[in-house]
């Protein structure tokens, strides 16, 4: 066994003994073998000069960003030429060698390290401009925080979450409309996470799949011309790297026929294969088109076809206006799920498919994901096209962008649209109704169940239709109205910041009913100058506020949205404001609370303010780690931003 397996293995047994003895009260191990253990640990980590991820050696603080900055790739990330032909493949190969890997279905993710440390990590984004995503990386897994080679290196690998950590995921999901549809979508966003503590919680898993670069003292590794010595490179560094195997001409059909056998029950969720050449500078020199790189090829699964009967088109009213038509049929089953609906896209789409109710039709997935019709067998085409929308009933009209025909709802007060409101109104810092997912809600409007914000606390109405809905059932329904009747105990400002006005979220909302002593008659009816003088709000904020109170079809909906809830009132802090007009950006792990959030609603007793990212309004950053070298110390120490452990926080409270 060699030592990055070695610590692979320590790390989980540590891993397992401390779970079991901080979280199910047992021992599985003395503290003399844990001991040992740990020191073994310790002493691979400094003879490698790696640390793998989940060590317990080191701690990982969770950090939430506002908003993730983008950065442009040093090279564009360009596709792959795409064959399903395995004879293709061979005839590619032109007598040469080859790594035939998976294609991973997940995200791409550019990881930079420099002096043996993880710098950065960035999405391929659209190909030329990336999301930067490091401090969310960290908590990946299986990344290593350093790695022994300690020049600059680059890697391209693919975040992904196995099916089994998916299906875990979705099974604490009791709602079926708010469980994700497949293991890549929750991948994207777990990845994407302004709060790293959720990605934590997801499991994701990164495999290297290509290694951009590789220097040291202005020289790059010579991995003599092999590119499978660049994957052992990387596994040496604790990678962990798409499975692969070395093939050629004569062999790489029955390799392709391998991992076809495999695909069925591998964990890792893969839409095909890739195969690149072994040799690197024939690969180079082949040069690429607009679109792809000439040295690797990617490899589509043939699709699993079935043959059922459609039993009507669903007209589905979108946020855009769209109202798409998703095909329901006969369920079948399509690569060991059952299927029973497909989007079939736009007008032109369907016409060209000439649909009709009890056509036979043929289905697949696509990449072995997304249902889609493939062909139409008796192609009757008796389909009518709907001459009012089923949300509003206003007249459609037929759009035609680029030669594709959709169906549109040209209301712009069509409650469809209006979805965007709806989930924020029911999110956690809003109202916090459980049991109410984006997509429950569009199927709610466009059934015609919710047309206000106060209806949503009216859909006792519709029990039998909701409990007879594809997935909602009597338990779903019960612990609807259970979350409804909940979340009918609010406070002013989550009402406030349930409404979506422009540039008010739940702080700023906290600070407007602070200053109207929560008494929304006066908030609706404060001028704009009287608004702007309010900490944190300004010319620009009150102008938006007066403007949405002005509006009296919003005035009206607020209002008999209001009449629904049972608001309590703020009770005044009579703790001493020492932090009156003070901003406090909180950063890293705490010690002395138990999380941040209790930091946090202390400096607000105490009048105080805190930020999610430093600028030059704050007056102070919390981090016990002052010598970080984090994106908000550096951001503080260029401002002049005091950096104050919490130990120096908590003597400014005793003074």
């Amino acid at each position: 066994m060699n030592r990055v397996q070695r610590m692979k293995e320590l790390i989980a047994k540590l891993n397992e003994a401390s779970e079991a003895y901080y979280a199910k009260n047992q021992e599985i191990m003395s503290n003399f073998e844990y001991d040992r253990l740990y020191d073994e640990l310790v002493n691979l980590e400094e003879e490698t000069g790696m640390t793998l991820s989940g060590s317990p050696t080191v701690t990982v603080g969770y950090e939430a960003v506002d908003e993730l900055p983008k950065e442009r790739h040093e090279s564009p990330m360009l596709s792959l030429a795409k064959t399903k032909s395995r004879e293709e493949l061979k005839e590619w190969l032109n007598g040469k060698e080859g790594l035939l890997s998976w294609k991973l279905d997940g995200l791409t993710i550019v990881l930079t390290y420099d002096g043996g440390r993880l710098e950065k990590a960035v999405t391929r984004g659209n190909g030329e401009v990336g999301e930067v995503i490091t401090n969310n990386a960290r908590v990946f897994k299986n990344i290593p925080h350093t790695i022994g080679f300690k020049g600059r290196l680059v890697l391209r690998g693919e975040a992904v979450i196995t099916y089994s950590d998916f299906e875990k995921v979705n099974d604490e999901i009791e709602d079926v409309d708010a469980k994700y549809k497949n293991p890549r979508n929750l991948c994207s966003g777990s990845v994407r996470q302004l709060n790293n503590e959720v990605t934590a919680k997801r499991n994701v898993r990164l495999f290297a799949f290509s290694l951009v670069s590789a220097g040291e003292d202005g020289r790059e590794v010579d991995f003599e011309n092999d590119r499978e010595k660049q994957f052992l490179f990387l596994k040496e560094q604790g990678f962990d790297i798409v499975d692969y195997k070395r093939v050629d001409s004569d062999t790489v059909i029955e390799s392709v026929e391998d991992f076809a056998k495999e695909v069925k029950t591998y964990d890792v969720p893969s839409d095909g294969l890739v195969l690149t050449y072994c040799d690197m500078a024939y690969g180079a020199s082949l040069g690429r088109t607009a679109k792809f790189p000439r040295d690797s090829i990617a490899f589509k699964w043939a699709d699993e076809m079935a043959e059922t009967t459609l039993k009507e088109i669903e007209w589905s009213p979108s946020r855009t206006g769209l109202i798409n038509p998703v095909a329901i049929f006969e369920p079948v089953e399509l690569e060991g799920t059952t299927v029973s609906r497909a989007s079939v896209h736009n007008l032109s789409i369907l016409k060209g498919l000439k649909l009709g109710i009890g056509d036979r039709i043929k289905v697949y997935k696509a990449n072995m994901i997304i249902p889609q019709i493939a062909e139409n067998l008796t192609e009757s085409g008796n389909l009518e096209i709907p001459k009012y929308c089923p949300v509003c009933g206003r007249e459609t009209e037929i759009s035609k962008l680029n030669d594709a025909e959709t169906l549109v709802c040209p209301n712009e007060d069509c409650e469809a649209k209006k979805i965007k409101a709806f989930t924020l109104m029911v999110s956690r810092d809003a109202l916090n109704i459980d049991g109410l997912s984006e997509a429950t809600l569009e199927k709610f409007i466009a059934k015609g169940f919710i047309h206000d914000f106060a209806d949503i606390f009216h859909l006792d109405r519709y029990q039998e239709e909701i409990t007879e809905m594809e997935g909602f059932g009597e338990k779903s329904y019960q612990n609807l109205m259970e979350s409804l009747e909940k979340a009918k105990d609010a406070t002013l400002a989550k009402f406030v910041y349930s409404l979506g006005i422009n540039g008010i979220g739940l702080a700023n909302a906290k600070m407007l009913c602070k200053a109207f002593r929560d008494d929304f008659e006066r908030l609706k009816g404060a001028s704009a100058e009287e608004l702007a003088e309010i900490d944190g709000i300004g010319e620009v904020l009150a102008e938006g506020i007066r403007n949405f109170f002005d509006d009296e079809k919003k005035l009206a909906s607020a209002e008999r949205l209001l009449s629904e809830l049972r608001i309590a009132k703020t009770e005044e802090s009579e703790e001493e404001q020492i932090f009156l007009g003070k901003t406090f950006v909180i950063t890293g792990s705490v010690e002395h609370f138990n999380n941040r959030n209790e930091v946090k609603e202390l400096i607000e007793r105490k009048g105080g303010k805190v930020a999610g990212s430093v600028s030059g309004k704050t007056d102070y950053l919390i981090n016990n780690d002052l010598a970080s070298a984090s994106g908000k110390n550096k951001k503080a120490k260029e401002l002049g931003v005091p950096i104050i452990s919490e130990e120096m926080f908590l003597e400014m409270l005793d003074n």
